[in-house]
């Protein structure tokens, strides 16, 4: 039988040696984890501050096109949608099949970075989104994913428009100018000759055939009539370059609404088809503005408004303000409505959606240089087929004193 030797003090003291050891080690290890933690979670702080001041929406997609992960701003945009497991076009684009031109499969493809731009309705208004698709480099092979940055660029595309037509309105304004002055001289001369054949027609009446007595003041008196309207059509080429403004003086637009509806009163009974209803402020600030020039904006308006309900509709013209003394005038219809590609083209000079011989396309430029040199702003909303809204916004007599 083998005894074990008896464990000697030295024995036990390298025992307990050993094991503060251990513990010591084990003690730096848990204080290095710590620190290491502090450190991950002051980074990953840091990195969800940066992905919370992100205001574009972030979807993760796998390559199913089915939304693993998305960030804050999905909330704001989709409030009480959960979308994890489903696909992306079920929830950002509310179809059942996949979008024609889809850049996450583009990017998907190609392996690289897509960008695109798509114009959809949100809450019954038309708005500009910029896509960006980029594949994630995760390293996994089973399992590709694509990250989508959605950006609202709606306001952004409506001061780009802003800029782009005052642009074009400064650049047609100068030609306008000139060709104003040059169809002036002639068409005056014209005017003048045909008003002299006009006086002078009386001292042949005895002494020709009747017939041709009554064709010569027939064509005298069209040519002095299309003369006056041609003149009528420089003036209007004139407010491009020049507004006629000098006359601003403090006024009602409900008296402008109010005088302009009297004037298109056989207007309204020729479109019996439509239905007008006027809601007015009462206590509307005044504004400083040419008054008939302000009256050209309603008329300009309303015409079109007629237009656009010539088969039936109801147009509603109705002023307000806001707590800026901004004074507002809203002219809607249900009437036809204007595509959308053609909206942006609205108030380009001679541009018009109306058929050959029913308008060469001034008036909305017409108004939008009024409105403009008023300090004002016109902007428009349409559906086709539901109908259009203009709203013109000038500043109130007392703010445009300060």
């Amino acid at each position: 039988m083998v005894v074990s030797p008896l464990t000697s003090l030295d024995d036990l003291i390298g025992i307990k040696h050993c094991k503060l050891g251990f513990y010591q080690d084990l003690q730096r290890k848990v204080e290095e984890l710590k620190s290491s933690n502090i450190e991950l979670e002051s980074q990953r702080k840091e990195n969800q501050a940066i992905l919370d001041a992100i205001t574009d929406l972030m979807v993760v997609l796998t390559d199913d096109l089915r939304i693993r992960t998305v960030n804050h701003v999905f909330n704001e945009w989709y409030p009480g949608v959960y979308p994890i497991g489903k696909h992306c076009y079920e929830i950002l684009r509310n179809r059942e099949t996949r979008c024609e031109e889809c850049p996450v499969l583009d990017a998907l493809d190609k392996d690289e970075i897509s960008k695109d731009t798509c114009i959809y309705k949100v809450d019954k208004k038309y708005r500009h989104f910029e896509l960006i698709a980029s594949p994630l480099k995760t390293g996994a092979t089973s399992k590709r994913q694509v990250l989508l940055f959605k950006r609202d660029v709606t306001l952004e595309k409506e001061f780009q428009a802003q800029f782009y037509q005052a642009e074009k309105m400064a650049t047609v304004g100068t030609l306008a100018a000139g060709v104003a002055h040059e169809v002036n001289n002639p068409l005056t001369a014209i005017s003048g000759f045909a008003e002299g054949i006009r006086r002078r027609l009386k001292y042949i009446k005895n002494g020709v055939d009747e017939e041709l007595y009554e064709d010569f003041s027939e064509y005298t008196d069209t040519i002095i009539s299309e003369c006056l309207r041609c003149r009528d059509i420089v003036r209007t080429l004139l407010t491009f370059s020049r507004p006629i403004c000098a006359s601003f003086t403090r006024l009602d637009l409900n008296k402008c609404v109010n005088d302009t509806m009297i004037v298109l009163k056989h207007h309204i009974k020729d479109s019996n088809k439509s239905s007008v209803k006027v809601v007015l402020d009462e206590d509307l600030p005044e504004i400083m503005g040419d008054e008939s020039q302000l009256k050209q904006v309603i008329i300009n308006l309303l015409v079109n408004a007629f237009d656009a309900t010539k088969d039936g509709g109801s147009i509603l013209i109705k002023t307000y303000s806001d707590e800026h003394n901004w004074v507002g005038l809203i002219v809607e219809d249900t009437g036809c409505g204007i595509p959308i590609e053609l909206q942006d083209k609205l108030f380009e000079p001679f541009f018009t959606t109306k058929p050959v011989g029913k308008g060469i396309g001034i008036g909305l430029s017409t108004c939008y240089s009024i409105v403009r040199s008023h300090g004002g702003e016109i902007g428009m909303r349409s559906e086709e087929g539901a109908g259009s809204s203009f709203c013109v916004r000038i500043p109130g007599a007392d703010q445009n004193e300060e």
